[in-house]
């Protein structure tokens, strides 16, 4: 999201002769005066030191930060103000509408910054909503579909042709050849026409060889045809299947945010359907299209040559058919587009049912959700409809338009046949090539909508693969071993960089701790386990391991020696022998056997019918919580981690099964540096340090009973748990 706009040359004039040589580190626009009419000339203008609200070419607020304790952003029913807040009052500065609140939410928080002195220029992740030229809504990829061009889908199908250039240039040759073919055809057919029909002169063996050259002809075109065909077909799969490849791979590299922002269903749709459309396009399409354009360019050649006057009539209604589909290209784009977005809230809607089908089960909500689906579906086909009625009525006019030349064909054709300047054959090879030209330009006046779907394809297939990777492998990247040290460095992060969730932390770890995070919901307990296996980046600070800036190990090294052990364990399709398998592809039975055994896995594994052949289904439903815990400990034992992390690992289980676990827990962090998140705090005390986060840092560390002897957020979050287990107890009595 831009934060840096280009002022106009009147306010930058303005600007400049107020703040000097000030640099300007934010400007963006806003859009509503402080009544709340719209207005197409508001600006925030920081610099380091001072923030300016500028309105119809004038300054109408001005604030020096170094006076100022934070910018805020404040949040209406359907607007926002921007505040300037001193000692707890807020001095209203500009209004604007709910399209630049999180625009604004990022320059409010870089000003804020810049009040305390900290003079750090925050960069957006977020992607622009609106077309920054237009500002038309962007269908979910960075483009404009109005202001992108061609250029951008010429440039992406270079791409994906560039790698397959021979089988392009050989099926062009098939193409051009089978035209060819079909053109001189009609040639031959004149010939006999009128050498040998017309006279009524010829022999048997002038028949004979016309019929010899027809079976020559129309052999060769078929067999032209079918090689094309099956070579199409070939390049269509191979572009589809490379194409579905490298999106699926650009998906793994990506980082989590991406795919937090993403839903499942439309993933599954850029993978499978869209590059489908890519197969579909050079199978149907691109093999078809050049044979149209080569038999079009030929018959209009000869044409000319043939009768000039008359190839001009035939062919003077094809500017208007071209000016009807390029009138209506625009609302065809945008028809199209509107039934593809839907398509991607169908799916999304089945993934997320299926997926969360013992929810609605266990709720009663079958019927529910059926007639949910159904409403989606049904919005689904009126959109179809109404879109096919538009291209049914669109295209048959045209095609009208187009054919019209036929008639002069006919009437001035039969006249000069009549008149002698044109022969029978050569009338017929000329109304041939007439039926030739107007018969591809029908299927030509429908290749737009065929691009149109192409290109809504590649634009959201692209829109993965130009997508940079946010936590990138550094160039250097390292690979070591991890003793298991770990520093933080006053880090600071936020998912989105002006809502810091961690702000300022800093901590030492030492080789084989284990600390405990414990903290209300949304205190950052998540996010600060999340840095250290380095699935987001940290916005400012850093951390170490081992010394080492967490940034500089290759992403590869670092993720083989962490282990991980989460609440809600997730389990793969298929059986338990390769679940544990998955952390370690190379391991032998025995090894398998072992971690199980080591995790308290072993025993019911084995009285299962099918033992670690056993299969589980989606999700591993068909096992106990606490059977899935001990597989994914196994998982995590096999991989032989030197820095662990549990994020509660021992919730909402019996105390039998805790037991089982936590014993099992014990031998996987047994010199091993480990983070172990629990809401429940009396697992945590045996851990070396406990660390409380609240209000967006580490507010308490210690050990269990120097907390409780500080009596602080700990202790009122211990003596809150156990008056929570009298009240249940009491209540069980």
């Amino acid at each position: 999201m831009n934060l840096h706009y280009t002022l106009p040359d009147a306010e930058r004039l303005l600007v400049t002769s107020v703040l000097g040589e000030e640099g300007i580190e934010y400007c963006v626009p806003y859009d509503l005066a402080a009544d709340g009419a719209f207005c197409d000339n508001g600006w925030v203008v920081v610099t380091r030191r001072t923030l300016l609200c500028l309105q119809g070419g004038a300054i109408i607020a001005t604030v020096s930060l170094s006076d100022t304790d934070e910018i805020v952003c404040l949040s209406n029913v359907d607007s926002g103000n921007l505040a300037a807040r001193r000692g707890g009052e807020d001095t209203f500065l500009c209004r604007f509408s709910m399209r630049h609140m999180v625009r604004l939410s990022y320059v409010a928080r870089g000003a804020t910054l810049f009040c305390r002195e900290e003079y750090r220029i925050l960069e957006s992740t977020e992607k622009e909503r609106y077309c920054p030229k237009c500002g038309t809504v962007l269908p979910g990829t960075d483009h404009c579909p109005r202001c992108g061009g061609g250029a951008r889908t010429l440039r992406r199908l270079w791409d994906l042709g560039s790698r397959y250039v021979l089988p392009l240039l050989c099926l062009t040759l098939f193409m051009a050849a089978n035209s060819a073919f079909v053109l001189w055809q009609q040639f031959v057919q004149r010939d006999f026409i009128d050498n040998v029909l017309v006279p009524a002169e010829g022999s048997v063996q002038a028949v004979l060889t016309f019929f010899g050259l027809m079976f020559v002809i129309i052999m060769s075109s078929l067999t032209l045809r079918i090689s094309r065909r099956a070579l199409s077909n070939r390049l269509g799969t191979r572009i589809s299947h490379d194409l579905r490849a490298r999106v699926f791979e650009k998906i793994n590299v990506l980082s989590l945010s991406f795919s937090d922002k993403r839903q499942a269903g439309e993933l599954m749709n850029r993978v499978v359907d869209d590059s489908g459309q890519v197969r579909m396009f050079m199978e149907e399409v691109f093999s078809e299209m050049f044979t149209q354009f080569f038999t079009i360019g030929g018959a209009i050649v000869i044409m000319l040559i043939i009768n000039p006057t008359l190839a001009l009539l035939t062919i003077a209604f094809m500017p208007l058919a071209a000016l009807l589909v390029r009138l209506f290209r625009n609302r065809e784009m945008r028809l199209w587009r509107q039934q593809w977005r839907y398509n991607d809230q169908v799916n999304n809607r089945l993934q997320d049912v299926i997926s969360g089908i013992r929810v609605v089960k266990s709720f009663g909500q079958e019927q529910r959700e059926t007639a949910r689906f159904q409403e989606y579906t049904a919005r689904y086909c009126e959109l179809q409809r109404r879109n096919e009625k538009f291209f049914a009525t669109l295209y048959p006019f045209v095609t009208l338009v187009l054919t019209i030349g036929s008639f002069f064909v006919y009437y001035f054709g039969g006249a000069d046949v009549i008149g002698g300047t044109m022969t029978i054959g050569e009338l017929t090879q000329f109304t041939a090539y007439a039926a030739m030209l107007y018969g591809p330009l029908g299927w030509l006046t429908r290749l737009p909508r065929m691009l149109m779907r192409l290109t809504n394809s590649l634009e959201r297939m692209y829109d993965i693969l130009d997508e940079e990777v946010e936590v990138a492998e550094h160039e250097n990247a390292v690979e070591k071993e991890i003793e298991g040290n770990i520093r933080f460095e006053d880090v600071t992060f936020g998912y989105r960089s002006y809502e810091p969730v961690l702000n300022k932390i800093n901590f030492e770890v030492k080789k084989g701790e284990m600390i405990g995070l414990v903290g209300a919901s949304g205190s950052g307990k998540s996010t600060l386990i999340n840095l250290i296996m380095r699935l987001y980046d940290v916005d400012d600070g850093r951390i170490t391991v081992d010394g080492t800036d967490l940034r500089e190990f290759s992403k590869e090294s670092l993720h083989r020696q962490i282990g991980v052990v989460l609440q809600e364990t997730f389990l793969f399709t298929g059986s338990i022998y390769d679940n544990i398998r998955y952390a370690k592809p190379d391991a032998t039975p025995a090894e398998i056997i072992q971690a199980a055994k080591m995790a308290n896995a072993h025993e019911f594994i084995v009285r299962f019918p099918d033992g670690y052949d056993t299969y589980v289904g989606e999700h591993g439903y068909t096992l106990s919580g606490g059977e899935r815990q001990r597989i994914a400990i196994a998982r995590a034992i096999l991989h032989r981690p030197h820095l662990l992390v549990l994020d509660e690992a021992t919730s909402s289980l019996d105390t039998e099964t805790e037991f089982q676990i936590q014993e099992a827990l014990d031998r996987l962090t047994e010199g091993r540096t480990t983070f172990a998140i629990a809401h429940r705090l009396s697992t945590l005390r045996n851990a070396d340090r406990i660390f409380v986060l609240d209000n967006h840092g580490i507010a308490e560390m210690g050990t269990h009973n120097e907390l409780i002897r500080q009596k602080g957020v700990y202790y009122g979050l211990v003596m809150a748990q156990m008056q929570m287990h009298k009240i249940r107890n009491e209540e069980t009595v």
